[in-house]
């Protein structure tokens, strides 16, 4: 039997997991990833403390599995995308990685937006322009960090630093790049005109070649054999987008009749398209790993990051339990409340710079009751996402969750009766892991295609299905929410 490491870089975990060649996963390894916020809008991580929680999470994967490394035949790795990872002039890192949640650059994107520039892009990109992008960060470097700007040598997003670790190859996977605002989704190659347009045609020289996530990025160097325990000349494979790598996994295909949900750091609602339309609202078109296909997606900093981070401010000396939060919530009447939480803690998804908070608290109301708003908050928001990608998908009848909220049933019936969709669950305990993984497949003959292997890979699903009464309640509390974040505006705008 062949094996497969997948590796999943998250926001807030690093993750190996060992799988074979029919999908079945043989171990997983996690280990918490630490974020920097030293300054508001700042989220940063240290390069070497992200690369070595990938060798620890590896190590410990094979210590746990006791697989021979010979017999594991490619790596792949998965991770959150856009962002900026840089290099230096000599191939070392160059200050800290800037997530994708950073938001530093809102003043440049306001001053982009005033002057028209998203449409002009996005007539060449397919893409918006919001901070993450890493154009928008480079800009901002250029701007404020001069030095560290003249000293860019190669721009790479989290899963290109983590595979030239691996290899010391330097190369930018196309799954992630293709959303990057520096590659033409018409010609499939950089554009430097776009490097004009955002004032930083500087760096042209700084972008890598482009791979696909299924070819080969490099091999595992002799040191980096030493410090993982995995053996010297395997293969590492381009990856993917983790937002890809979740489709990929939940089962949502070109049919257009399901879409994907990610509840992670991120609210994400994905689907499949082989084609490019012109609607009224611009939708981001990205490279899937299969073949002429692209993922369109809706995404903002939006979902279960806002429930874990009061995780310290809701637990008991130091303790917090999902099973006793879930047992709280289900006990409370269905959208009753007067609590609303608006969870944009790491950003938003109706308008730039506004910020996150509570409002109908009253004496009465208990712990239980926070825990329900944030719940709700954290769907309405993936609910604005779901009805832009509802004029996309019209035909779509089933939502395919993934991310750590899954494990609740309380919380995924809830979000059936708001979204009156059929959710399904997946039995899948890490999609980013398995979806890098099954790229590495390919990418070593194992399966002639993505397709496939995907096809191979048995998967068993959840259903909940929507409460009509709930659904009709539900729509009243999340107008509710609308007008509320509304005056959220008018606030941030005053």
């Amino acid at each position: 039997m062949n094996y497969y490491i997948g590796l999943d870089s998250g926001g807030t975990f690093m993750k190996a997991a060992l799988f074979d060649a029919h999908g079945n996963q043989h171990g997983l390894v996690r280990k918490s990833a630490s974020v920097i916020n030293e300054k508001q809008g700042w989220v940063e991580r240290d390069l070497n403390a992200l690369w070595n929680d990938a060798v620890i999470a590896i190590k410990e994967l094979l210590s746990v599995t006791a697989i021979d490394p010979k017999k594991i035949k490619g790596l792949g790795i998965s991770a959150q995308g856009k962002g900026v990872y840089l290099l230096d002039k000599r191939g070392h890192a160059l200050e800290r990685g800037i997530m994708s949640s950073d938001s530093r650059s809102l003043p440049i994107v306001k001053k982009w937006m005033s002057e028209g520039l998203p449409n002009i892009v996005y007539q060449k990109t397919l893409q918006t322009l919001w901070t993450g992008h890493p154009v928008s960060i480079v800009r901002w470097l250029k701007d404020n960090q001069p030095d560290t700007y003249c000293n860019i040598g190669s721009i790479l997003m989290a899963h290109d630093y983590l595979r030239y670790r691996f290899t010391d190859v330097i190369a930018a996977e196309i799954t992630n790049m293709s959303e990057s605002n520096f590659f033409n989704a018409h010609t499939g190659k950089y554009d430097l005109d776009l490097l004009h347009l955002f004032g930083i045609e500087e760096v042209w020289s700084a972008l890598p070649p482009i791979i696909n996530s299924n070819d080969i990025g490099g091999y595992i160097t002799e040191e980096v054999a030493k410090e993982t325990g995995l053996s010297a000349g395997t293969p590492v494979f381009g990856g993917l987008f983790d937002v890809v790598s979740t489709a990929l996994c939940s089962g949502i295909n070109s049919g257009e009749n399901s879409l994907n949900y990610v509840m992670g750091t991120w609210a994400v609602t994905s689907g499949i398209t082989k084609s490019i339309t012109q609607e009224k609202y611009n939708f981001v078109y990205g490279r899937h790993a299969i073949t002429d296909e692209y993922v369109i997606h809706e995404a903002s900093p939006t979902s279960a990051g806002n429930y874990e981070w009061f995780s310290n401010y809701l637990g008991e000396n130091g303790s917090f339990n999902h099973k006793d939060n879930e047992a709280l919530v289900s006990d409370l009447e269905v959208a009753s409340s007067s609590v609303f939480f608006v969870p944009f803690l790491y950003g938003s998804n109706q308008g730039l710079g506004l910020k996150s908070g509570f409002y109908g608290l009253q004496a009465h109301h208990t712990k239980g009751h926070i825990i329900q708003a944030i719940w709700e908050g954290i769907l309405f928001c993936h609910n604005v996402h779901l009805e832009r990608m509802r004029i996309r998908f019209p035909e779509a009848k089933v939502l395919k969750v993934t991310g750590g909220p899954v494990s609740c049933r309380t919380w995924m019936q809830m979000l059936a009766d708001l979204s009156g969709m059929t959710v399904e669950v997946l039995n899948i305990d890490e999609t980013g892991a398995l979806g890098a993984a099954i790229v590495a497949m390919v990418g070593a003959d194992e399966y002639p295609t993505v397709s496939d292997c995907v096809k191979n890979i048995q998967t068993q699903t959840v259903q909940f299905k929507p409460d009509s009464d709930n659904f009709i309640k539900f729509q009243n509390k999340y107008n509710k929410y609308q007008k509320l974040v509304q005056l959220f505006k008018e606030f941030e705008e005053s």
